[in-house]
């Protein structure tokens, strides 16, 4: 007899078999199948997917590069439909979990707006619903972080974490007893638009002074160009470093450089981090979580980052002296983090796939049953 899958591949096109579950996750994590699950991140340079298995594990990874903003949301949709078929190819897959770069809406179907792709108001659960053979799970990147260092990385453990991922800007999320909270219209945890210097640097969003342009990756790399655009003297190292060309400056670069022990860059680093602790003083007085996560490229400059923001944060922290200290720790996950928190979210639905797979294969098992015993009838 075929299996459930080889029915469903039959054809030009996969059948969508099911819809995902609803706004919230609907079972514990500790009860979910412990099936394989395909994690993908969407960021705005590239699209990496990969299969995860229950432990958090990743068994395969598949990544292209993001096409260009301009062109048809389609053109997404379909990158990550060929990674995941090809990984499914390999892989018995029971469900996707997205983590994209934007808001999502609260009913994790719809991506209302991604600054680095032409994704407005996206139906894209929907839509790779209706090409892939599982179900589909839609989340923000952050919040998929915020998960997987919850589920297997610097978050196990605890019951109130706040992640902040520190990129091209700030994305974050909050995550309370087993639950990641979303908001009223799921676009919570946009950290870096909170304003910390009024009329301060412009922001893409529209707003000046938020916290991104001070404590980002963009942030680092401003300041570091501009004091060698103006051929400062403490610039010299970098400025020999990239030829004059102050394009190539970057953020792993000036981290290289601090880890060597450039004083520019070091301070650079300090400034940024002392920013990160300000913001993380605003954050507990709002939110009281007992960790916080710090994820994104620019952690990976570790305790010359980290450092000074613990110090910040103790400097500015509500009620210091007087209170529990939550913690302040590097996400453990890296790039992965995002990924592996997506396939782990949508392992939670992967259940009604398994479900209505096996009422499937009953339902086929009875017919074939049923004419079976109606050839032989014909026979007699």
């Amino acid at each position: 007899m075929s299996t459930y899958r080889e029915l469903t591949h039959r054809g030009p096109a996969r059948a969508t078999v099911l819809r995902t579950v609803g706004t919230r996750e609907r079972r514990s994590h500790l009860s979910a199948p412990r099936v394989p699950t395909v994690g993908v991140d969407i960021g705005g340079t590239k699209v990496a997917a990969g299969v995860v298995d229950a432990d958090g594990h990743i068994l395969e990874k598949a990544r292209a590069e993001t096409p260009d903003k301009s062109k048809s949301p389609k053109v997404v949709e379909d990158t990550i439909v060929e990674l995941v078929l090809d990984l499914s190819d390999r892989h018995d897959v029971h469900a996707v979990g997205i983590g994209a770069a934007g808001w999502v809406d609260a009913e994790r179907s719809c991506v209302l707006f991604a600054p680095h792709l032409s994704w407005r108001n996206e139906p894209l659960r929907d839509a790779l619903t209706a090409r892939l053979a599982v179900p589909v799970m839609v989340d923000n990147d952050a919040n998929s972080a915020a998960w997987g260092e919850w589920r297997f990385g610097a978050g196990r453990g605890e019951d109130h974490i706040t992640m902040i991922t520190l990129g091209t800007g700030i994305g974050g999320a909050i995550l309370e007893e087993g639950q990641v909270k979303r908001g009223r219209y799921g676009v919570a945890g946009e950290f870096g638009h909170m304003q910390v210097v009024p009329g301060g640097h412009r922001c893409p969003c529209g707003n000046r002074g938020c916290w991104e342009q001070y404590s980002s990756g963009n942030a680092l790399v401003r300041e570091a160009r501009e004091l060698a655009a103006a051929d400062s003297p403490v610039a010299h190292n970098i400025n020999d470093r990239v030829g004059g060309n102050i394009s190539e400056i970057t953020g792993p670069l000036i981290t290289e450089l601090a880890r060597e022990g450039d004083a520019m860059c070091v301070e650079l680093l300090e400034d940024i981090g002392q920013w990160l602790g300000v913001g993380i003083a605003n954050l507990a007085a709002a939110l009281d979580p007992s960790c916080f996560v710090i994820g994104g490229g620019v952690s990976a400059a570790d305790d010359l980052l980290i450092r000074p923001a613990r110090e910040a944060y103790r400097r500015h922290l509500t009620g210091r002296g007087y209170r529990p200290e939550a913690r302040i720790v590097r996400a453990q996950l890296g790039n992965d983090a995002g990924l592996v928190g997506a396939a782990d979210l949508a392992r939670l639905v992967a259940r009604r796939f398994r479900r209505a797979n096996r009422r499937r294969v009953e339902r086929y098992a009875r017919y074939e049953r049923y004419a079976q015993a109606v050839r032989g009838g014909r026979g007699a």
